[in-house]
Order: C-alpha cells, then sequence, then structure tokens
C-alpha cells in the first residue's frame, strides 16, 4: 500500500537525517509532501554543501535522484519490497503515478493542501526538528506551513514524528518535548543505538531514519535489528 507523507526539515543540526529520510521514503513508493524551512535550507548548505532554492525548488538540489538508488543496495532492497522496477524512478516529473513522487511545498505557502484536515495522509515527519518549531508546534502558535501542518496532524490525531536535536536540553525543552507526547505525537530524538554493527556515519543516520519507518509502518532492512 502506497504511503502519503508529509515531511518537513527544519534548521537543527542533522541535516543529513531529513535527506536520507526522503531518499528512503521515496524507494519504499511513498508519496511525499516536503517542505523545508528557510534555517533548515542554510543548515542544508552548511552542513551537506546543498544549496537549496525554496522558491524555486528541485528535488537534484539535494541529490535526489535515480542514481541514489543505483549506488545503494539498501535503497534497491526496499524498492524491491515495494514492489518497484529497477528501471522506474518516483522523483518529481518523473513517473509520478503509481510508484510515488515528491510533491514540494514553500514553506510560507499556508495555503498549501497539507495545511488543511480535509486533505488525506498517513502521516508528517519533521526532521530534523528545530525546538523552537517544537515550540510553535505544541503551543498552537503556528507561524508557518510546517507548523499549521503539524497542527493538523495532531488536530486530525494522525501520525506526527518529531525528529529533535539537540543537546544538552533546557527545562523548557523537555517540557514541550513532554507536552508534545501527551497531545500525540511520536518524540524520536536523534539519538542513535550503537547496538546494529555499526561501521560508518551513515549507520547511524540509518538506525534513526529505520525507526522513524517503523513509526510509520514502512517495512524496512536499513538496520540489522537486535536479537537478529
Amino acid at each position: 500500500m502506497k504511503h502519503n507523507i508529509v515531511v518537513a526539515i527544519t534548521g537543527a543540526s542533522g541535516a543529513t537525517y531529513g535527506v536520507r529520510l526522503l531518499e528512503v521514503l521515496l524507494a519504499a513508493g511513498c508519496d511525499i509532501h516536503l517542505t523545508i524551512s528557510r534555517a533548515a535550507a542554510e543548515v542544508l548548505e552548511h552542513e551537506l554543501d546543498l544549496s537549496v532554492d525554496l522558491d524555486n525548488f528541485n528535488p537534484a538540489m539535494m541529490m535526489l535522484d535515480s542514481g541514489a538508488v543505483l549506488r545503494d543496495p539498501k535503497l534497491q532492497v526496499l524498492r524491491s519490497m515495494a514492489g518497484i522496477s529497477s528501471d522506474s524512478s518516483n522523483v518529481l516529473g518523473v513517473a509520478m503515478g503509481e510508484q510515488g513522487g515528491l510533491h514540494y511545498h514553500h514553506w510560507e505557502d499556508i495555503s498549501a493542501p497539507i495545511g488543511s484536515g480535509s486533505f488525506p495522509t498517513d502521516g508528517m515527519v519533521v526532521c530534523p526538528c528545530s525546538f523552537g518549531s517544537l515550540s510553535a508546534i505544541v503551543h498552537g502558535a503556528s507561524t508557518n506551513l510546517i507548523h499549521r501542518a503539524a497542527e493538523v496532524h495532531m488536530k486530525e490525531r494522525r501520525r506526527l514524528v518529531l525528529v529533535p536535536r539537540e543537546t544538552p536540553l533546557s527545562l523548557v525543552q523537555l517540557d514541550n518535548m513532554r507536552r508534545a507526547a501527551e497531545l500525540g505525537a511520536v518524540v524520536l530524538p536523534a539519538m542513535p543505538g550503537f547496538y546494529h554493527g555499526v561501521k560508518l556515519i551513515s549507520d547511524l543516520v540509518d538506525f534513526i531514519v529505520s525507526r522513524i519507518c517503523d513509526q510509520l509502518e514502512i517495512p524496512n532492512t536499513l538496520i540489522q535489528r537486535w536479537g537478529e
């Protein structure tokens, strides 16, 4: 079954988690509705050397092309599990439809469909989630599409996964995470485990992305699970 997922990338450190999540969800055949904050664009450039024009977005700016699948056996497995042939692409503008696709929404476009509860989705992930964004979400102080979409998922009782990345944590931040959990969101900090045969930094990134996929009920074999 194809999943319809909202992904928001905000201005916390850890942009690599968001980019890898997009690769994995696309490889799994999901329809992705992507929105990126202005601060996130700055972090993407600083941490990954990716120059993303939010006003004229193209997936290639984030290296989201079919070549990533060819280079990564984990993505090949995901596509196989989703029933996507090796010669199919699910990137914006190419083979849209059954294979899924990437749909971009500007972070200031409050009229975008993901800002309405009448637009059906299977969940939303904010990855990484800055604590400024988390605060706005849990206190209903939305000022942009990311905040509004997250509020929609809470009020509609849909899956909302928040992936904060910060250390140490202040009492305010801890209280806001507690409030998020009380409101029904899943708080999934970017705190990777080390028990799955870690050899590369990418293994740590995949640990978090795998746990996000688990919350979205998307089968994956990104990591070796405990007891396997």
